[in-house]
């Protein structure tokens, strides 16, 4: 398997990773709606854990193949960087505010918790999306020079 091979393979682990990350969150939501805080905290910890595996591979796939040129053009290459540059900026934020969601709750400070969780888990569901969005984009729908 050469470079461009695994790069590929990391590419679809870290999107599998990005829709598991998603499909988790609104699984922990749809949980902390209903009060079921035990089943919450497990949907949670699955998607915390999946963001930052996803974290690991992506950096690896970088280091391995470096980035990659979207192949659309127009309109198409627009909304392409519109929602990269949305989903990498917010990704970069959504990273203190997961270390502090997790702090908070092993502080047992729920309140906070709950106020703060308003805020990152659009942020969150946002940056899962648009992963897996970019990836379609960029490997599935256009390809990439």
């Amino acid at each position: 398997m050469d470079r461009a091979q695994i790069g590929d393979v990391l590419a679809l682990i870290n999107a599998s990773l990005n829709a598991t990350s998603a499909v988790a969150l609104f699984t922990g939501f749809y949980y902390i709606r209903k009060r079921q805080l035990h089943q919450h905290r497990r949907a949670m910890i699955i998607a915390l854990s999946a963001s930052g595996l996803f974290l690991i591979f992506y950096v690896t796939r970088v280091a391995i193949t470096g980035t990659h040129e979207f192949a659309g053009a127009g309109i198409a290459k627009t909304a392409y960087l519109t929602i990269l540059f949305t989903h990498i900026v917010l990704a970069v934020l959504l990273v203190p505010l997961a270390i502090r969601l997790v702090y908070l709750v092993r502080k047992k400070r729920f309140r906070a918790h709950s106020r703060l969780a308003r805020w990152a888990f659009p942020i969150w569901a946002y940056v899962s999306v648009t992963g897996l969005t970019v990836y379609l984009l960029l490997y599935q729908i256009y390809g990439y020079k």
